[in-house]
């Protein structure tokens, strides 16, 4: 029998094999407000005309990025405040031209993905990282208003996209 301490190198190497197999021995649930991995499929939902419904969108600040020193031609760099109010809804759109991170900092949200066939809840607390490999919209189905704060790169100074 080899002995070996936790200091060893095949007293590591055997300590983190037995973590490796014990974690792989047990499914892992899906993030909050993540896609669950057998959800995951590319146009797993079609676009939809929806219109804003009670939805108040806010630019709270801006910044011109197509300048000096940054030279990202033409965008802008804005955060929004967009408050949704129960029965809410944030029509379909796209991120393929314009990243956006989202944090929810109140209430609950629906968010029906192009990329996932089931809703994903978003709570507060919760950051999405909005792709060009997604199109989507939200929904407040809860009774209790819903804020979140949008930080993305928008290209067309005349865009209306949620």
């Amino acid at each position: 029998m080899l002995p070996f301490t936790s200091n060893s190198r095949l007293g590591r190497g055997l300590v983190l094999a037995a973590v490796v197999a014990s974690a792989s021995a047990f499914a892992l649930p899906a993030l909050a407000g993540e896609c669950p991995a057998d959800q995951k499929k590319p146009n797993a939902r079609e676009a939809v005309d929806l219109k804003p419904v009670g939805v108040t969108d806010t630019v709270i600040a801006s910044i011109d990025v197509s300048k000096a020193p940054f030279n990202v031609d033409g965008r802008n760099f804005r955060m929004r405040k967009l408050t949704i109010e129960p029965g809410g809804i944030v029509p379909w759109h796209s991120h393929a031209d314009r990243p956006a991170i989202i944090y929810i900092t109140e209430g609950e949200i629906v968010e029906y993905a192009s990329n996932c066939a089931a809703p994903l809840v978003h709570k507060a607390g919760d950051v999405v990282a909005e792709t060009p490999d997604v199109a989507h919209w939200w929904k407040n189905l809860g009774d209790k208003t819903v804020v979140l704060l949008s930080a993305d790169l928008m290209k067309d100074p005349n865009d209306k996209n949620m």
